[in-house]
């Protein structure tokens, strides 16, 4: 089980609030958002409620000043703890909308999409086993996205502004 608590202010300073599952809409719970502790698990939070918007990935830390660390502004609005995963890992990706296309399949993390498989744009994948961030750059950096199990016919499914994807690893709790 993961528990994340977020504070008014930096260093973890003011009210907090502490979560333990999926929370859809934080706002009525606290203003803004300075600091972040994640005491156990890993999370996704997002600055729109209902999981939406850009999104940040945290696991187990402290992050006194999280708006300067992530680049993202105070309003923390939704989060989503990301499961334990303990099986095998398996991502299809593809280079057209709805699964069409060039098919490439992932069960490793891969630092840099278009070296591997000459690959920099997908639009459409099926999450098989365990959980994954994409990412839009190589190396994991940029703005990146939470996939769980289930198929995204569209980049935007996955809240994407479009279907770069640099990068790609599989969630393991550190």
């Amino acid at each position: 089980m993961g528990k994340i608590i977020f504070y008014e202010d930096r260093n973890f300073g003011g009210q907090h609030h502490e979560c333990m599952s999926d929370c859809s809409d934080l706002h009525s719970r606290f203003e803004q958002c300075r600091s972040i502790r994640v005491e156990s698990g890993m999370f996704m939070i997002y600055d729109r409620p209902g999981f939406m918007g850009s999104q940040f990935y945290m696991k187990r830390g402290e992050y006194s000043d999280y708006m300067g660390m992530t680049g993202m502004n105070d309003c923390v609005r939704s989060c989503r703890m990301i499961p334990m995963h303990n099986g095998s890992y398996k991502m299809r990706l593809y280079e057209h909308f709805n699964m069409g296309g060039q098919m490439v399949e992932l069960t490793d993390n891969c630092p840099n999409l278009n070296e591997r498989f000459h690959m920099s744009n997908v639009n459409s994948c099926n999450v098989m086993d365990g959980h994954w961030l994409m990412y839009e750059q190589p190396n994991y950096r940029g703005h990146h996205y939470y996939m769980r199990p289930g198929q995204y016919k569209s980049f935007n499914e996955w809240s994407g502004n479009n279907s770069r994807i640099g990068s790609i690893r599989r969630l393991v709790d550190l």
